[in-house]
């Protein structure tokens, strides 16, 4: 049984909603200015507003929060809805190199930092649809 004084999902233990807003808002940041982050930020709109929505909502329900994303959205489908994208390894690093040092900046908690990446750097690989370079 936890603490009552525990937070009992990541969403609550990370920072709620503005925590989830800074982590997108840092995300996307880092895609539009690091150069090993160029060829991802190409396979997105030139208007990330509707992306970068999409994504808060989908990680608030994603870490525990309110459910946002599938009553819109539906199901999340994330493989399936990114389909259309080519996401071999580099595309997949580059989303976690973003990623991850978006997470760096925005969330204190180390241990609940930690899930999240390995959640995130799970979900980013099974994302591929390319086969692996070499193969």
């Amino acid at each position: 049984m936890e603490d009552a004084g525990q937070k009992d999902t990541l969403f609550e233990r990370i920072g709620g909603s503005a925590a989830i807003d800074r982590l997108v808002d840092l995300f996307y940041e880092r895609m539009d200015t690091l150069a090993e982050a160029k060829g991802i930020r190409a396979l997105h709109a030139a208007d990330l507003g509707p992306t970068r929505n999409d994504l808060k909502r989908y990680l608030t329900e994603w870490t525990g929060g309110p459910r946002l994303y599938t009553p819109e959205k539906g199901h999340p489908r994330m493989r399936q809805r990114h389909m259309h994208v080519a996401i071999g390894e580099q595309e997949r690093d580059a989303w976690l190199m973003c990623m991850r040092g978006a997470l760096e900046e925005t969330v204190r908690d180390a241990e609940a930092r930690a899930v999240l990446y390995e959640n995130m750097a799970k979900l980013a690989d099974w994302m591929r649809n390319q086969p692996e370079q070499g193969t």
